[in-house]
This record gives C-alpha cells, sequence and structure tokens, in this order.
C-alpha cells in the first residue's frame, strides 16, 4: 500500500495567524514537522497542503512537495480531501502541523494501525502529562471503550467525575493530531461540505465521522507530542527540544 504523509498548513488561523511559519528555535515549525514526516515514509511521500504562497515559498525552498488547495476548506481534513483529488494513495496520514516534536515512530504506527484495521480511521492519542491540565481547551481530551474505539472527544475533562475521590483515579488522555485515511473515508468526510454539529461545537474536526457512521480507532502513542496551539506555547515547545538535545 502507498502511505504518503500530509501536513495541511494554513496561514490565516484565527488563534495564531501565521502558525506554521513561526520560528521553533530558528526552523520554520512546518519545516520541523515535514522532517518528522520524511523520517517515517521519505521526503517523495511527504506533502505540504496550503493555501498561502507565503507557506508554499517556505517549504519549496526547503525541497519539500506543495499541493495549493482552496481557502474555503472548514478545516485540516477537508485540506487533505482536495489533496487526495490530485495526490493518489492507499492511505493518507494527515500530520497537523502545530506538533513539532512527534515522534516518527508514532506516525508509523498510525499508518500501520490503518492498514491493519482499513475499515477504520485511525487517530493518534496518549496520556497528559502531569503538566498539563485537563480543564485546558487548547487540549482535546480522548474517551475510549476498551477496544480503543473512539466514544467522545471532548475539550472539556472527559470523563467527568462525580467526586473528588474518583477524580483522583482518572487518568486523562488526548488526542495526538496524526490520522490515517482512506481514499473513501476523505471523500466522504468532505463531500458533506458543513460542519456536523458537535464538530462545530467542540472545533474537533474528527467528531465529523460519527455523523458519517464511521468509526474511529485511537492508536497508543509514545507521549512525544507537545502541540503549538497559541503564541505563548511556543516557547514551552522550545524548552522541551533544548531538554532532549541536552539528555
Amino acid at each position: 500500500m502507498r502511505k504518503i504523509a500530509v501536513i495541511p498548513a494554513r496561514y490565516k488561523s484565527s488563534r495564531f495567524p501565521g502558525k506554521p511559519l513561526v520560528k521553533i528555535s530558528g526552523v520554520p515549525m512546518v519545516i520541523r514537522v515535514a522532517r518528522i514526516a520524511e523520517m517515517a515514509l521519505g521526503k517523495e511521500n511527504t506533502y505540504i497542503a496550503t493555501d498561502s504562497l507565503r507557506i508554499k515559498n517556505v517549504v519549496e525552498s526547503f525541497g519539500y512537495q506543495v499541493v495549493m488547495t482552496s481557502e474555503q476548506c472548514l478545516t485540516g481534513t477537508d485540506r487533505v480531501w482536495e489533496l487526495a483529488k490530485i495526490i493518489k494513495a492507499d492511505i493518507y496520514v494527515n500530520i497537523q502541523g502545530d506538533e513539532p516534536m512527534l515522534d516518527y515512530r508514532d506516525i508509523l504506527k498510525v499508518a500501520q494501525a490503518k492498514e491493519e484495521n482499513y475499515e477504520y480511521v485511525t487517530n493518534g492519542m496518549c496520556y497528559l502529562s502531569p503538566e498539563e491540565d485537563p480543564s485546558n481547551i487548547n487540549i482535546p481530551k480522548v474517551l475510549v471503550n476498551n477496544y480503543n474505539e473512539l466514544i467522545y472527544m471532548s475539550r472539556l475533562p472527559i470523563p467527568g467525575v462525580k467526586d473528588l475521590q474518583s477524580q483522583e483515579i482518572i487518568k486523562y488522555k488526548k488526542q495526538v493530531c496524526i490520522y490515517g485515511f482512506s481514499y473513501d473515508d476523505l471523500q466522504r468526510f468532505g463531500e458533506m461540505k458543513e460542519k456536523a454539529p458537535y464538530e462545530k461545537a467542540e472545533d474537533i474536526e474528527i467528531l465529523r465521522f460519527f455523523d458519517l457512521k464511521k468509526s474511529v480507532l485511537m492508536v497508543e502513542t509514545s507521549g512525544s507530542s507537545l502541540a503549538v496551539d497559541v503564541p505563548s506555547d511556543v516557547e514551552n515547545v522550545e524548552k522541551a527540544i533544548l531538554k532532549l538535545s541536552t539528555e
């Protein structure tokens, strides 16, 4: 099966305009993510999907492939669907461009899970670190059953707890934004052409698959993920990268 990595990159982010090009320890963030994707699937199978000429120019200057998409894409996955209509593959690994600390082996793991469970959409997850607050709305929390099938995902802490004693034993999990899609998955998602109600309320795109009767298999990843959601996250990521380089 041909597997390709696709990094959706939008310049006009409402919370952090120009985020893909912000420099993390001197390197544009989208390039950091592209290098991780390259380690997993090869540079020839790594694509950036963007609607921004500024992003296109930077990405091409580093030798990566770019597919221009429209400005009307509702989500990153809609952007991957536009690319899929041009670039053919068996598995499209959608890698969010604001996670510059991903482990390339997690990309392989999510892709392999898709290959072995082709009827599912696959998505990464890991436990929150002690430094992360479950009530932080920038972190989508994950609820799964015993088979790691997604029950729900929310920006609120889930599962909810009735008393403080219960809260002490809960280990929250968060989404890691690596997804495994087939062409059919993307087509069904993209042709819906509007956000599902829960997707819109939570601002979590994978929830659209619930309305498409498509099951999502969550895949345990290494826990190396640390996303850049707002400008203040940049310093935290740079510190984490520096710490890793000195260990």
